[in-house]
């Protein structure tokens, strides 16, 4: 299975790799530094650039297991070594949007008990004032064993369990002091990298069930 570099270093922004699949569909590295859409996180753009050539990717998602580039034009052929390359403006303005979003849903869990039903980002959007993001506080990744983590109520935020029976471990995202739960997506380093974050509009999707919209500003 392709190796996942963005699970321990989401700063990456680059790296070399092989091509083991190629299809009309897209391509199959070893190794990537970019990430496969998924958890309400879209997946990353960038280039791929060998010896002769290059391509934009226009997604990335996950078949069959796999971490599946999907490419603008023709892809290099099975074997080729390539450079793996993330378009950092957006991957950077997600990372920010996802941190506000695990900090919003912090909140909310902390003060009203209110699990996640659902969920989306885009860069940039996902007018309320966190006090908790200007603290600068760290936000750190680590790995549990699936027994452990699901043995942990407060580490499942969201209101079905989303985690797929095969992965294990688990990974964890703590912001200190704030909060913890299970997330294999990309964040910042520090609250104070999200910037300021305002909630732009709360909604009724049904009896029972609000959705807020939120923003980086």
């Amino acid at each position: 299975m392709t190796e996942e570099l963005c699970a321990t270093d989401a700063y990456l922004r680059s790296c070399e790799a092989v091509v083991v699949a190629a299809s009309e569909e897209g391509v199959v590295l070893d190794r990537t530094v970019l990430y496969a859409r998924g958890g309400g996180q879209p997946g990353d753009t960038g280039w791929l650039r060998w010896a002769g050539g290059e391509t934009r990717v226009v997604d990335t998602v996950k078949r069959g297991g796999e971490v599946l580039h999907v490419l603008a034009d023709a892809a290099p052929p099975v074997g080729a070594r390539v450079l793996a390359e993330i378009d950092w403006d957006r991957r950077y303005t997600l990372m920010r949007t996802h941190t506000a979003l695990h900090a919003l849903s912090a909140v909310v869990f902390r003060d009203y008990g209110a699990k996640v039903t659902g969920g989306n980002m885009e860069p940039g959007v996902a007018h309320m004032d966190f006090d908790a993001l200007a603290e600068d506080r760290p936000v750190r990744v680590s790995f549990l064993p699936r027994a452990e983590a699901l043995a942990d109520p407060d580490l499942i935020r969201t209101k079905v369990n989303l985690i797929p029976e095969h992965v294990d471990p688990i990974r964890v995202i703590e912001i200190e002091g704030l909060d913890r739960q299970a997330d294999g997506g990309t964040h910042v380093r520090s609250t104070g990298e999200v910037g300021p974050v305002r909630v732009t509009k709360t909604e009724s999707k049904g009896r029972g069930f609000k959705r807020m919209r939120i923003e980086l500003v």
